[in-house]
């Protein structure tokens, strides 16, 4: 095995949350790797925009796994998008927004632009603060492209409504992906892991991964190397063996031992 490709969840593993920017180390890290002829991949639930802003100083050295696997970009451009199938993205985004019992706010994403159904709740906020591109609709019907992700955003805390909307949109790999976001999508993020490796030749024996959370077990279920963070919830823990508090740290002892 020789790793050819390292992807890396964002909130919760790579930036903490409430954090708005990057440790510098990490930067340094991607430039050595690429030096070495080894991609680096941010896989996250973001949009391009925002990913490409906090990678601005490496962007060049990274492909990008948007929208939990929606889409994929390198070198500016799209190279792979998993949309999904439009009646059913706008069934599961009525669903979220009625039966959220008034506490729920929609996201619908396309390529690059997140479309919010929103009640001041909270969500505006945090789109702004990741830097997304985004418009305020009131139906999702509104959206005017392909649609690759549909996520609601409870404002107190997921746990209530996990049992509500997860078991019901299983065909929309629903999942939690974060303390206030459940998202649905026709893609995930191994979806994503295995159109790159297809797209560059990679074997997937070849990835390294990190993740911390439910939306992060198709990618590191499918790759040769997993890494859960100390801080996942303790059945995620007992799945993978490999567990960190930082991919810093373990991309240092990678990079010295290699």
């Amino acid at each position: 095995m020789s790793i050819r490709l390292i992807c890396s969840d964002i909130d919760g593993t790579l930036l903490q949350y409430g954090k708005k920017e990057l440790e510098s180390e990490i930067f340094e890290q991607i430039r050595e790797l690429h030096r070495r002829g080894i991609l680096f991949c941010p896989a996250s639930g973001r949009q391009y925009t925002s990913l490409r802003k906090l990678f601005a100083p490496v962007a060049d050295c990274c492909v990008f796994l948007c929208e939990n696997g929606g889409v994929i970009y390198k070198d500016e451009q799209c190279i792979a998008k998993n949309p999904m199938p439009r009646a059913l993205a706008e069934e599961i985004a009525n669903d979220l927004w009625t039966r959220s019992d008034g506490q729920g706010e929609v996201m619908l994403s396309g390529q690059n632009t997140a479309y919010l159904m929103e009640r001041g709740l909270g969500m505006l906020k945090r789109i702004q603060f990741v830097g997304n591109n985004y418009q305020i609709i009131h139906d999702p019907s509104e959206v005017p492209e392909e649609i690759t992700k549909v996520s609601v955003y409870l404002h107190e805390s997921v746990e209530s409504y996990t049992e509500r909307f997860v078991p019901r949109w299983k065909e929309a790999n629903c999942a939690v992906a974060g303390p206030y976001w459940i998202d649905t999508t026709f893609a995930n993020k191994g979806i994503g892991v295995r159109s790159i490796c297809k797209t560059l030749d990679i074997d997937l024996a070849d990835v390294m991964a990190f993740g911390d959370n439910y939306n992060d077990v198709s990618m590191l279920d499918i790759v040769g190397v997993p890494y859960i963070m100390d801080g996942a919830a303790a059945p995620l823990r007992e799945k993978y063996p490999n567990h960190t508090p930082r991919p810093e740290d373990v991309l240092r002892e990678f990079l010295k031992q290699n």
